[in-house]
């Protein structure tokens, strides 16, 4: 008897959780209508007025001429404080000199001295204060300006910041640099084209102008103080007085400018607009009517 071979098949199935479970999609929702709520949804773009466009999308934030705005309003505000406080200044040291002259025919009363020390020395601590505060808000502008000016004209500046700042603090120097920073920054404002050579306005020149004066004026005034004489103490305080109304001058002018430069930078003339408004409507259809609803329907 002869035995033939068993033949087997073998069959290979992967075992329990080899392959995950295939999810189905839950079926789709019918359309239900538009979507309700309890109460009138809040959100929504802001309720902003339109504004003429001072700024470009993706324009760099030193150039944007909206900050220069932001800053030229911050420091006019504070130079103007500045020229009251160096006005209250000559007016302590007028009256000081008043009292000067009055004290030869007779002794003066103690309480006016001492209110006319107060005075003095309160109206310079404040003046000094201000007019550090303008010179730094100022500064502040002056680099803002400078790259929304170079923005706008298409060139960069021929001085960098760093040179500005040396140019305008260093003694001496900064009665010659001063008009030349102001003077290119004009030229840059107007767009004019970089290889011309900047021409001063009648603006910058009286401004550059005070601004030497009263620089010069104030050497002298403080080179005149080390004379112990009674003749040129009293002189040193008029000098004084002459020395705050030049200061008080060349802060306004310095307002005047910033105002002038800002308003050169905007790309709109504020000059060139006119305010509109509608008078009156003619033969116009009448507008659709929204449907009347309740404050209680279901929306």
């Amino acid at each position: 008897m002869a035995f033939q071979p068993m033949r087997v098949d073998w069959v290979a199935s992967p075992p329990p959780g080899a392959y995950p479970h295939r999810r189905l999609a839950p079926p789709p929702r019918p359309y239900a209508g538009p979507p309700s709520y309890p109460v009138p949804p809040r959100w929504g773009f802001p309720l902003l007025a339109w504004r003429w466009p001072t700024s470009v999308a993706g324009e760099a934030a030193e150039d944007s001429v909206e900050q220069v705005q932001r800053l030229a309003r911050t420091a006019f505000h504070v130079l103007g404080l500045a020229a009251l406080t160096l006005l209250w200044a000559a007016g302590s040291e007028i009256w000081r000199y008043a009292l000067l002259l009055q004290s030869r025919y007779g002794a003066l009363s103690p309480t006016t001295v001492n209110v006319s020390d107060a005075m003095l020395r309160s109206a310079s601590i404040l003046a000094l204060i201000m007019v550090l505060g303008g010179v730094v808000f100022t500064f502040l502008w002056l680099r803002r300006a400078r790259a929304a000016a170079a923005s706008a004209a298409g060139y960069a500046p021929s001085r960098s910041d760093a040179e500005v700042l040396v140019g305008l603090l260093v003694p001496g120097l900064n009665l010659v640099m001063a008009g030349s920073i102001a003077a290119e920054l004009e030229h840059a404002a107007l767009r004019l084209p970089a290889t011309a050579r900047p021409s001063p306005s009648r603006l910058v020149r009286w401004w550059w102008g005070l601004w030497a004066a009263a620089g010069l004026w104030a050497v002298f005034t403080v080179a005149w103080s080390f004379r112990t004489s009674v003749q040129a103490l009293a002189d040193g305080v008029l000098l004084h007085a002459v020395s705050d109304l030049l200061a008080t001058a060349v802060v306004v002018l310095t307002m005047v400018l910033v105002r002038r430069i800002t308003t050169l930078l905007l790309p709109v003339a504020p000059s060139t607009l006119r305010r509109m408004r509608v008078v009156e409507l003619r033969d116009a259809p009448a507008p659709e009517l929204r449907a009347v609803r309740s404050h209680a329907s279901p929306r």
